[in-house]
């Protein structure tokens, strides 16, 4: 696992058409579906320590914001000829174990990451009701501790502050917090010779 920070795509950058299946329920979701809504975009993946260490506050927290009328997807972009665990099977069972309510969207080609520049998971975006980047980068300053290979404990509880912050303010129409750092965690698995050049 290559530990890998966010890239921090440009603020105000428009948000980059997507047309990707749920995995639930086989649908194809697009960014229209969310037309005139604000957005919250995710990258993760099942087996990473950092996603799940933060899983379920996740689900809380998105429940809460979809509630409130804000669009929440997460999207895995993982190589699962070479990581199976992130199979779109797996992530059915993913939904279920976590009690994920957003939709969980498969990007086969890999091609909607390369569009939002991801580079880890849990990577997160958010979009306003115009579809304009406001917020990007981490979820909270919480992380797993590595103990040994392969082996992660959660000592700190996440929350999701700083991404919930940015959200609140969408929806209050105030500022979105300056204040804004990459998110941090695995690498997105790319297939060979698909890897990015950011």
């Amino acid at each position: 696992m290559a530990l890998t920070e966010s890239t921090m795509l440009k603020l105000g950058s428009p948000m980059p058409a997507f047309e990707l299946p749920n995995v639930l329920t086989g649908e194809t979701v697009t960014a229209n579906d969310f037309a005139g809504k604000p957005l919250v975009v995710m990258f993760i993946c099942n087996h990473c320590p950092y996603v799940i260490h933060l899983s379920e506050s996740l689900a809380e927290v998105t429940r809460g914001y979809m509630e409130s009328g804000v669009g929440v997807i997460a999207i895995s972009s993982n190589d699962v000829a070479e990581y199976p665990a992130d199979s779109p099977e797996k992530m059915k069972e993913e939904l279920k174990l976590r009690g994920y309510s957003f939709p969980y969207l498969y990007d086969q080609t890999q091609k909607v990451a390369h569009d939002f520049t991801a580079a880890c998971t849990p990577d997160f975006f958010l979009f306003d009701a115009d579809h304009k980047l406001v917020y990007r980068g981490r979820y909270d300053e919480t992380r797993p501790t590595r103990i040994r290979s392969g082996v992660y404990e959660s000592d700190n509880v996440a929350t999701g502050k700083e991404l919930t912050a940015a959200v609140n303010a969408v929806l209050n129409s105030e500022t979105v917090p300056k204040t804004q750092l990459p998110s941090l965690g695995c690498n997105i698995k790319w297939k060979e010779g698909n890897e990015p050049q950011h």
